[in-house]
Order: structure tokens, then sequence, then C-alpha cells
């Protein structure tokens, strides 16, 4: 019998659009693991006392580089992996480009209103001592000041079926048909 190649699922968009709620739950159901971006950062920041993530964070470089290697290790090894970061095309694609003679990719955008990111943002600042790693107070200012736009979000470019999802109030579409997206056939077209 064959062995499949493994799935890359890709959940990406700007900050506090759902990411990583969404990453979490496709790997409970599809029975994988979720390597979030975030996470990675936030471990490395528990080893550098008084860490500022405004401006040129420092962190972000070998952060990026653990995120990339831990999702190549499990997909050499043939595991299903669901991949959660801004993903941005210009930082991103680097990275996801090899990793496409590995596995099949998949990539998801999440989208939400302005309004919602910024009370996500408030929320979760307020809620998670760890979010200190991530730079929110400053995207705060950002919005506050008008220069935050989340449609200047460039998607990534690469050839692989696409989805965008409004988690706005839930997703739509509806988890059971993200599934689907991800699961299917490669040759079949992409979904918008």
């Amino acid at each position: 019998m064959p062995i499949r190649r493994p799935l890359l699922a890709v959940v990406s968009g700007p900050p506090a659009t759902g990411k990583t709620t969404l990453a979490r739950e496709l790997a409970r159901s599809l029975g994988c693991p979720a390597i979030l971006r975030d996470e990675i950062k936030q471990g490395m920041v528990m080893n550098h006392p008084g860490h500022n993530a405004d401006g040129d964070d420092p962190l972000n470089i070998p952060a990026l580089e653990a995120f990339f290697a831990t999702i190549t290790v499990l997909l050499r090894a043939g595991t299903t992996v669901v991949a959660e970061a801004a993903f941005q095309d210009r930082l991103w694609r680097p990275g996801l480009e090899p990793l496409t003679g590995l596995a099949d990719l998949r990539i998801i955008r999440c989208t939400t209103p302005v309004s919602t990111i910024a009370r996500r943002i408030t929320d979760r600042a307020r809620a998670d001592s760890h979010r200190v790693a991530h730079g929110d107070k400053a995207l705060l200012a950002d919005m506050e000041a008008g220069v935050y736009d989340p449609d200047r979000f460039v998607s990534i470019s690469l050839a692989a079926p696409k989805l965008l999802v409004d988690t706005s109030d839930g997703y739509a579409p509806a988890l059971v048909e993200i599934q689907r997206f991800l699961l299917r056939p490669n040759h079949e077209g992409d979904v918008a």
C-alpha cells in the first residue's frame, strides 16, 4: 500500500484574526500536532529577562528558525502538521517553499473586521501575561493612530489550494468544510 505525503495546513492572517484558535481546533480534529510560532517565541522569552518585543525584536529570527526546523522534522517523519503564524508572503514564503517537497500544502487565511481585531488584542493583553512577547501594545497604538490596516496583509503567493475563513462569529465556512478543504486530493482547484 503506498504511503501518502503528510499534509501541511498553514493557518495565516493578520494578528488577532483567530489563527491560533482555529489551528488548535483543526489539529485536535485531525489528530495531529499544531506548531504555533507565538508559543515558540514565548518559550524563548522566558529565558530572556527584560525582553522588549517592541521595535526590532532580536528573538524574531531565532523563533522563525525554530518554527521551521520543528515543522521540517515532523514532515520528514511523515507527520501531518497544522502550522500557525502570520505568514505574510515576503517573510514566510522562503521558509515554506522548501516544505512543499515534503508535504501537500494547504493555506488558510483568517480574516475578521478591524473592530474585532482591536477587541481581541485588548482582551488577550489583559488575560494573557505571555502576550508581552509579541508587541500587542505597539499594535494597539498603531490602530489608535490609524496607521494599522489589516488589508495591507500580503497573503502567501505559493501555488497551493487556499481558503479564506471569516472568524468573526465562529467560522465561515464552517469547521467541517474547512476540514474537507484540508483533506481533499491535491488535484482539485482552489477555494476562495
